[in-house]
């Protein structure tokens, strides 16, 4: 993409919302309260406010390769703590993709160098559902199966955490595992049980 047009574009939209609203800018530069916490992938495919029709404003975002919620990732860390405890958003996501480049890689029998640490917590999941996802053929519904079930155990992670648990507790926080499919545009919401998940982990989990 010519960097030049990436400019043009901006006083494009600029231009566009100033003919909607000519304060616009002013009021988005009062502050934000957004409702929703995004943890989506880095994929250049799978962008966050266009998928969800959402204006700024209205989504707290973070990504990473594979949605990844790692307890020692500061910077997962601190978005989560930050929504949750300061914007009180209302609802956390964990949003895959299917033919995701981080679950692929990390189904891959190679050394990736730095990425090994990172694409060892995909793996991690791969072992878990071992059982399940050796039964299917292997490829694409192999592969996108455990994009499935990777949104499921990192909204797992997002359970353990004090912060989700507290807020969970105190003003009903919901937590939820979506995929986007790229070959049809759909947002699937895979319905994950929240409150059975948090119960079934709270005795080892239950931070109070």
């Amino acid at each position: 993409m010519n960097l030049d047009k990436v400019f043009e574009n901006n006083q494009d939209w600029i231009k566009t919302k100033l003919e909607l609203d000519s304060q616009y800018f002013e009021k988005l530069s009062k502050g934000q309260s957004p409702e929703i916490l995004y943890i989506g992938c880095s994929d250049s495919r799978a962008t966050a406010e266009e998928l969800m029709g959402a204006e700024p404003g209205e989504v707290f975002v973070h990504r990473n390769i594979a949605n990844m919620v790692i307890s020692i990732d500061l910077n997962v860390m601190s978005v989560l703590n930050y929504a949750v405890n300061q914007l009180k958003v209302k609802h956390v996501v964990v949003c895959g993709h299917y033919f995701c480049g981080g679950v692929k890689a990390a189904m891959t029998a190679q050394d990736l160098g730095i990425l090994n640490p990172w694409l060892r917590n995909i793996r991690d999941v791969y072992r878990i559902h071992r059982d399940e996802l050796n039964k299917l053929p292997d490829g694409d519904e192999r592969y996108n199966r455990l994009v499935e079930l990777n949104v499921q155990e990192q909204c797992v992670n997002l359970i353990k955490t004090a912060a989700v648990q507290t807020a969970y507790k105190e003003r009903g926080l919901q937590v939820h595992g979506w995929v986007f499919d790229i070959q049809s545009g759909k947002l699937i919401d895979l319905k994950l049980d929240f409150p059975e998940i948090l119960h079934n982990i709270q005795e080892i989990y239950d931070l109070g």
